[in-house]
């Protein structure tokens, strides 16, 4: 073996990485003058992609596997025609990999309150937080879109950046799910759902997805949230009689296992409750009210409904009219005993004089004296 193949043999590549931590997501591989040797050996492990850049141009994308970088297996470098200097190959090159696997348990939150409009509570505002997980899933378009030429990139450079898409995604699909804020711990799967592609179609530009988006928490701010225990809070208390009555009976018992604590104020105290007590008993079961008060006074009877009568004329229908504008139309003359009236209820059109009603209005003047 000659002097020329021993040193061609030392000075052949081995291309690989092997990551010791958990946030790295591009790392370049490091070589003096980015000097790339003909023949090397590029392993790309699982969970791995390996870009190569060629003066300054993307060239190859390799998936896991072994390779020899040789121009016979490299069809995109069957252009270079400086392989043949042997271990002082005179072009530049750089590898670059990915790591494509998931980066799990990221945080994100709601920085600020989001305003929506409640169906039952009006417009609130409501926070929430949850975690989710990132890979890459075009490793050319990720290098290209966001890595650029940084030697080590990891998952902290870019994080705020995806918080800020999620915010944005989450604040709007809240906003127009119509989902109550009450219900909406029961849909956070769907809602998470939602919000993921909504988020994928924006990540995916940068050459990322998103496999999984976690709602963790939705809350209210603590002045809608103290309401709503105290409305829950009455709602178990039930009887408010019956549960003063408990809280009373639970009082004297405390005080009668503790006689000295207190001296005579327990006793006075113990006296006093039994004779609220014994006089709510007195009252009735369960605190009914008392004979001896009055009973509430019975809310007034609606007003009678005035009625209203059609008038037949000259082969027409006319009104509706009350009684006191035919009252009227009778004293004008306008209205005579045989016109014939209308009313809702009433069985055909009938002469004036003949309803009981209106017959009143023809005998406001005294009839003729007897005799005359």
């Amino acid at each position: 073996m000659g002097i020329f193949d021993f040193l061609s043999g030392e000075f052949i590549d081995v291309i690989h990485w092997v990551d010791d931590t958990r946030d790295t997501m591009v790392w370049r591989f490091e070589r003096e003058g980015h000097e790339i040797k003909y023949g090397a050996k590029l392993t790309v492990r699982e969970g791995q992609a390996a870009v190569f850049v060629h003066e300054g141009q993307l060239a190859d994308v390799f998936t896991p596997g072994l390779y020899i970088l040789e121009t016979n297996n490299m069809p995109i470098m069957t252009t270079l025609q400086h392989w043949d200097h042997g271990f002082k190959s005179p072009f530049k090159s750089e590898i670059y990999f990915v790591n494509t696997t998931r980066f799990n348990d990221l945080k994100w939150g709601t920085k600020n309150p989001i305003m929506l409009r409640d169906p039952e509570f009006g417009p609130t505002r409501i926070r929430a937080y949850g975690t989710y997980t990132v890979r890459v899933s075009d490793p050319a378009m990720f290098l290209t879109e966001i890595v650029g030429t940084d030697g080590e990139f990891t998952m902290d450079e870019i994080s705020y950046q995806i918080r800020n898409i999620i915010v944005q995604e989450f604040s709007r699909v809240i906003s127009g799910s119509g989902i109550p804020v009450l219900d909406m711990a029961a849909n956070t799967a769907d809602l998470g759902k939602m919000i993921a592609a909504e988020i994928s179609q924006i990540v995916a530009a940068y050459g990322l997805s998103i496999p999984e988006f976690y709602i963790e928490n939705i809350s209210l701010p603590p002045a809608v949230e103290e309401a709503l225990d105290k409305r829950t809070s009455m709602g178990l208390a039930g009887d408010l009689g019956k549960f003063t009555q408990y809280s009373a009976a639970e009082a004297m018992t405390a005080a009668a296992k503790n006689p000295g604590g207190g001296g005579g104020m327990g006793a006075g105290l113990g006296a006093g409750m039994g004779m609220a007590m014994a006089s709510q008993m007195m009252q009735g079961p369960w605190g009914a009210v008392p004979a001896t008060q009055p009973a509430a006074a019975a809310p007034p009877p609606p007003p009678p409904v005035e009625k209203v009568w059609h008038v037949a004329e000259g082969g027409e229908t006319k009104g509706p009219f009350s009684k006191a504008a035919l009252g009227r139309m009778a004293a004008a003359g306008s209205l005579a005993r045989d016109t014939f009236v209308w009313t809702a209820g009433q069985d055909g059109w009938m002469q004036a004089e003949d309803v009981q009603e209106l017959a009143q209005l023809f005998t406001i003047l005294p009839p003729p004296p007897p005799g005359a």
